[in-house]
């Protein structure tokens, strides 16, 4: 199968100019040298055959067959190749176009045609120059089969740096293309990534406070028309529930911590936490703290309160508890968040599969926001044996606390 020859470059056009004024400064000259009495030929004859071969020559390129078919090629060079022997027999300097013509044979046809073509016109124009010369002498082969060798190393060479070149573009583009896909995969796991963290603020915190509001506004419809001064108690409950839940969605607009940290250190967070749950649901709910308090991290406190939010949030919708207990610990090396009720409990296998839907989202969320940040999440509980949820995570103090 025949290769396929390199496409045009900037460089290649540059050589394909040269070799054009090559091939038309050898004809100027072998004319303007038969012109010279004795010194090329019958300049009749020579005029005729250059201006043939220069006729055909220029008529090649332009052919579109020339340019689109190895086929059209060769059959351009024979064509050329005979004007160029009728230059040969009217003049010794004819030689002179074998140099050119070494280089059009081996980048129009094939490599091995190539060299062959090759070949035979450096035969051919040892032949004429011996010819010319009435004898054959070791000196006068030498020019035409050295400026073969020339041109097919040079051709060659040029051949092989395309090549290589072509290759390494090839690589490039497909290192820009894997970049460009390495880049879409990022971003896209980027987006992933920053919609599920959203979607467990919205949960531990807009959802939850949500289903309360939802509670006293259900109490207070139930209070109604008997006892409006509990239901008045409700709305205003109910109220500033709605308040603090604007709070959170403007800070979520800004990508600020969470109002309830704002200032406080995570104990008072919780403490505040648990007294807002406990007026909202009247669900008794305790804070108890051991250990040290350190001041960590905004990312840990932020899991931490948002796992306690949920947690309660599960508490007061589903477990129909009498009370809550939520323990914060500090020990060496790690912070520990524990969360009980003695509500109606659950099978936690049968909702560990469930991503949506009434509570469904929470445990997955809990359990995301505590390995996100290398720690561990474990839940107990059972059918009427109420549940414990235990949050561990390293301790790693703010730094300049």
């Amino acid at each position: 199968m025949a290769t396929e020859r390199p496409r045009t470059t900037p460089v290649a056009r540059v050589l394909q100019v040269c070799l054009h004024l090559l091939v038309a400064g050898l004809l100027a000259l072998a004319v303007a040298r038969a012109a010279v009495v004795d010194r090329g030929g019958d300049p009749a004859a020579v005029a005729a055959a250059a201006s043939a071969m220069a006729a055909v020559y220029a008529v090649g390129p332009r052919l579109a067959a020339v340019r689109a078919s190895r086929r059209g090629a060769a059959l351009w060079l024979a064509l050329l190749g005979v004007t160029w022997a009728g230059l040969l027999v009217a003049t010794q300097d004819g030689v002179w176009l074998a140099f050119p013509l070494y280089f059009l044979e081996l980048h129009l046809l094939g490599r091995r045609s190539g060299l062959t073509a090759v070949g035979l016109t450096a035969a051919a124009a040892i032949t004429a120059w011996s010819w010319h010369q009435h004898s054959f002498s070791l000196a006068a082969s030498i020019g035409p089969a050295l400026g073969a060798a020339v041109a097919t190393a040079t051709v060659l060479g040029y051949q092989a740096l395309y090549r290589e070149s072509e290759e390494r573009r090839r690589l490039i583009d497909e290192l820009t293309a894997a970049r460009a896909d390495a880049a879409a995969a990022h971003h896209a796991a980027g987006v992933l990534a920053e919609r599920e963290r959203l979607a467990r603020e919205i949960h531990d915190t807009l959802a939850q406070s949500l289903s309360s509001i939802q509670l006293l506004l259900r109490a207070a419809q139930r209070a109604l028309p008997e006892r409006t001064e509990a239901a008045a108690g409700y709305v205003e409950q109910a109220r500033q529930a709605a308040q603090d839940n604007l709070d959170e969605a403007r800070r979520f607009v800004r990508a600020l911590t969470p109002p309830a940290l704002d200032g406080d250190p995570l104990p008072v967070a919780l403490e505040r936490l648990c007294a807002t749950t406990t007026a909202h649901s009247a669900l008794p709910v305790h804070l108890h703290v051991s250990g040290d308090p350190v001041r960590l991290p905004a990312a840990q406190e932020v899991a931490l309160l948002r796992i306690a939010q949920s947690a309660l949030g599960n508490t007061v919708r589903h477990a129909k508890a009498s009370r809550a207990e939520v323990t914060l610990s500090y020990m060496e090396g790690e912070v520990a968040l524990d969360v009980f009720d003695d509500g109606t409990g659950f099978d936690p296998a049968a909702v560990a599969g469930r991503t949506g839907g009434d509570g469904g989202f929470g445990l997955p969320s809990m359990r995301a926001r505590a390995r996100a940040l290398g720690g561990s999440f474990t839940v107990e509980s059972a059918p009427g044996e109420g549940t414990a949820l235990a949050v561990q995570l390293p301790v790693t103090p703010e730094v300049g606390a």
